[in-house]
């Protein structure tokens, strides 16, 4: 039994100011009930936004009430959010939810700037341990990383304030190096610092501290032990075996001819303690 306070809805609608919406009218009795036929479809069917204005409509006209137009929209955010929490068949995860606490070597360069800084930094620092590099070293390993051009450069600028990079140093540590290990002369390493991405006029100011008596005897040093597997050979083709040699390293060809010839002709020489004919024979 239905207490009179609380009524149906129509009979609240009927009491309420205004006419009531044609969806809280009943049929007028002595209507004959329409057929499936009979009844003409809304003018919204099968169109999607049709169907959405008319649900507008009938918010708008008091029909739908906010509380309930709200629990459409707050059900599709939810949809939305679950959706994006959602991993993907196979453990993978949507790449909304990927942190941005780093890149990888996929990723396209989007996301937080300090992010990306924080990890350029840190490929930096690993880069630097141990081993000094050229800034066009460091900036090729940024690009790999899909580090950001503009946080790069940013950051490449400030290690080079600081003195962490240093193509001059770089280019003379290198000489260093590569000039009595390898053996190479000026030309050759003229090359490597080009690869390097050392600018000609730092190279340049760096080779030109080498000492010619120094390079000139690093030549000898490398002709001396070629020499020793070289045992039978004639003159001719040892001398270009050697001389071939020494120009994949990078000596002029006047240096390595005058080296080699002075190289032979010391191999030729007996060695002081050869055997003595005695005086009494």
């Amino acid at each position: 039994m239905v207490r009179p306070s609380e009524g149906n809805a129509v009979d609240r609608i009927a009491g309420s100011e205004g006419p009531p919406p044609a969806w809280a009218v009943g049929p007028d009795p002595g209507t004959p009930p329409e057929s499936a036929s009979d009844r003409d479809s809304p003018s919204w069917q099968g169109d999607v936004s049709d169907g959405v204005d008319a649900w507008l409509r009938a918010v708008a006209a008091g029909e739908i009430t906010q509380s309930s137009a709200a629990a459409p929209e707050r059900g599709a955010a939810g949809a939305r959010a679950d959706g994006a929490r959602r991993a993907a068949p196979g453990g993978e995860v949507h790449a909304g939810d990927a942190p941005a606490s780093g890149l990888s070597p996929d990723d396209d360069g989007s996301g937080n700037d300090a992010d990306h800084e924080a990890v350029a930094r840190k490929i930096l620092l690993d880069q630097l341990t141990g081993q000094a590099r050229s800034r066009k070293e460091l900036a090729d390993r940024l690009a790999k990383k899909n580090v950001p051009d503009e946080i790069a450069h940013r950051l490449l600028d400030r290690f080079e304030e600081v003195g962490l990079v240093d193509d001059d140093a770089f280019a003379r540590a290198w000489i260093a190096s590569r000039q009595p290990g390898k053996g190479l002369a000026r030309r050759a390493l003229a090359q490597e610092l080009r690869r390097k991405g050392i600018d000609d006029l730092v190279a340049r100011e760096a080779l030109d501290e080498i000492d010619p008596d120094d390079e000139e005897a690093a030549a000898r040093r490398l002709v001396r032990k070629k020499l020793r597997s070289m045992s039978g050979l004639d003159h001719v083709k040892a001398t270009r075996r050697l001389v071939g040699m020494l120009a994949r390293k990078g000596y002029p060809p006047g240096m390595s001819f005058s080296v080699v010839r002075e190289e032979l002709a010391a191999a030729d020489e007996p060695d002081d303690g050869s055997l003595e004919v005695p005086t009494d024979w």
